[in-house]
């Protein structure tokens, strides 16, 4: 099994191996999912056509890893709104370039790992569906190697969402301050705990 040093050191595209360094000091190490993310990110740079400085935005399917190869590659973030998480546990996403003004529906990319494409590669299937704990280490060659034909993708329309009026109240029941988009005048940790 090789290292991770080595593994770095055998890609041989200076763009990809600048930017597998550039995940690797944002998310601490060169995880598989990370590597995901990172791979899912150019195949939809490829079938949108996104130019390098085109703000994109994100729905990823999965809190794991995947997300930071978009925050640390492009400009979309949690904060920025750019990356919306949805902890579905998949290996997906959904990308799309930003809406020009009265746009009411977007052209997007929705990419997954795909299992019966996994299956091709025992051992990559075997840490994709948790069969066995298999290290970073051997899963990332398998991932490399194999490139974009372990996904699957479609185009989807994205309705572009209408920027809403924000609603600050003070909640009834701790006193703190929040945004209330339903009128609700309880913050939804105190709703949760009424329930």
């Amino acid at each position: 099994m090789e290292s991770m040093e080595d593994i770095i050191n055998n890609v041989k595209d200076p763009e990809t191996k600048k930017d597998l360094e550039k995940i690797i000091k944002f998310h601490g190490y060169l995880s598989s999912g990370a590597y995901i993310g990172y791979q899912m990110l150019n195949i939809a740079k490829r079938e949108l056509d996104i130019k390098d400085d085109e703000r994109i935005f994100v729905t990823c399917e999965t809190l794991n890893c995947v997300p930071d190869a978009f925050q640390i590659l492009r400009t979309p973030t949690v904060g920025n709104k750019g990356v919306k998480i949805l902890d579905y546990d998949k290996m997906a996403v959904t990308i799309n370039r930003s809406a020009d003004k009265g746009e009411k529906h977007m052209k997007g990319i929705r990419i997954f790992l795909d299992p019966k494409k996994t299956e091709k590669y025992p051992l990559l299937h075997d840490w994709f569906m948790n069969y066995k704990k298999v290290r970073h280490e051997e899963v990332l060659p398998i991932l490399m190697e194999a490139g974009e034909d372990l996904y699957s993708w479609e185009m989807v329309e994205i309705e572009v969402p209408q920027k809403k009026k924000k609603n600050v109240l003070i909640c009834k029941m701790c006193g703190e301050s929040f945004i209330s988009w339903d009128n609700s005048p309880v913050c939804i940790p105190c709703s949760q705990k009424k329930a």
